[in-house]
């Protein structure tokens, strides 16, 4: 057989076979189903995105403690963990594209799942946070140290034991000045006597006996800076704090009526001038474990450096603690030239003042005169 013929049947062979439409349809096939995987990809994307930004089941409220320094990405696991949000990793990527997380503020929260996931955020952004239990106490003014333990214990707030000991302490407190001023020779009977301010205090519920302290003492530092030029004053009366603050818890036992507080500065002053002891009973009450209606004359030898009949001067610190209005008397105190007083017995709980030991002496018949009317 010749050569072409056979050449033209493999020619023709070739041609039965074509190879290029073969190769565009798996192509065809290959792209499609490449196509078919992104997609589907995509849709597994999008759906567990969908997913993880919806909210989760309704549910009871869950306390959250967020803790000082928590950061927004640890919070997300917190979150996740106790069913609030569906997805920590979703929550994360949600906050970084708001840019949201570093507003979030410590503390506890009542979150119910089922919350969007806006309202966690601004949930956590106002610091709309469960608000502690309290307890609330007041000292009233002219409290003393032990009269302010006893009545904290008695009311089951903080051990009076314990409190009395931080109170007798000779120790430095953070961030309070007031005290700097006491003395370190420790003759005074209580430590931080005068410095516990009298006011209506709300801590937290379980508040120690130091945080219980601390809060009085910076009640003290506060008001004292509420004061109008208050170093000014102590220079020109020759005063450090410590004994304003003596004079003005003499003052608080003394007087009731508000007028009187500075007429009765001035009397003490006057007699510290004049070199007289004080001869304040409320000295020798403070002396006492109970106070008397009536003081005795033994009531008046007990030998004490708060015993301002046996010893001129200040005594060694405050006998109670005392309210602004007396610490502004002890400041300011009216220019007078008396050197005595004693208690009307009328009920009025004012005094009739003297400037000699002889008009003293009449006020008291006065005084004694009117009593039962």
């Amino acid at each position: 057989m010749s050569q072409y013929p056979q050449s033209y049947h493999e020619q023709d062979d070739y041609e039965q076979f074509p190879i290029g439409p073969r190769k565009s349809r798996i192509t065809m096939w290959v792209i499609l189903s490449l196509l078919g995987i992104m997609l589907l990809g995509a849709g597994s994307v999008v759906l567990f995105v969908w997913n993880g930004l919806r909210p989760t089941a309704s549910g009871d409220p869950v306390r959250i403690e967020v803790k000082s320094g928590t950061s927004p990405f640890n919070l997300a696991e917190q979150l996740e963990d106790e069913g609030i949000i569906r997805s920590a990793f979703i929550f994360k990527y949600y906050l970084k594209l708001k840019d949201e997380g570093n507003r979030f503020q410590a503390g506890s929260y009542d979150m119910s799942p089922g919350m969007e996931l806006d309202a966690v955020i601004a949930k956590l952004n106002a610091g709309d946070t469960v608000k502690a239990e309290t307890v609330k106490f007041t000292i009233p003014e002219g409290f003393t140290a032990a009269q302010i333990a006893e009545k904290l214990g008695s009311e089951g707030i903080v051990s009076q034991d314990e409190l009395m000991k931080l109170i007798d302490e000779n120790r430095s407190w953070e961030d309070v000045d007031s005290i700097l001023q006491i003395p370190t020779d420790n003759k005074e009977l209580h430590h931080l006597e005068g410095y516990l301010f009298p006011e209506t205090y709300e801590l937290k519920k379980g508040a120690t006996a130091e945080e219980i302290v601390k809060r009085m003492l910076a009640e003290t530092d506060r008001k004292l800076n509420t004061v109008s030029d208050l170093d000014e004053k102590l220079a020109t009366l020759g005063l450090n704090l410590h004994q304003l603050l003596t004079i003005a818890s003499l003052i608080e036992r003394e007087v009731v009526v508000d007028e009187e507080r500075p007429i009765v500065a001035s009397v003490i002053y006057n007699r510290i001038k004049d070199g007289m002891p004080l001869q304040i009973d409320a000295t020798i009450q403070y002396l006492l474990d109970k106070q008397k209606e009536r003081l005795m004359e033994k009531d008046l030898q007990v030998e004490s450096p708060y015993n301002t009949y046996l010893n001129k001067g200040l005594p060694p610190g405050p006998i109670a603690s005392p309210s602004l209005k007396s610490i502004e008397a002890a400041l300011n105190p009216e220019t007078t030239d008396y050197l005595y007083y004693v208690t009307k017995k009328d009920g009025t709980q004012t005094h009739l003042f003297a400037k000699t030991y002889k008009e003293h002496l009449r006020n008291i018949d006065e005084s004694n005169k009117t009593a039962g009317q």
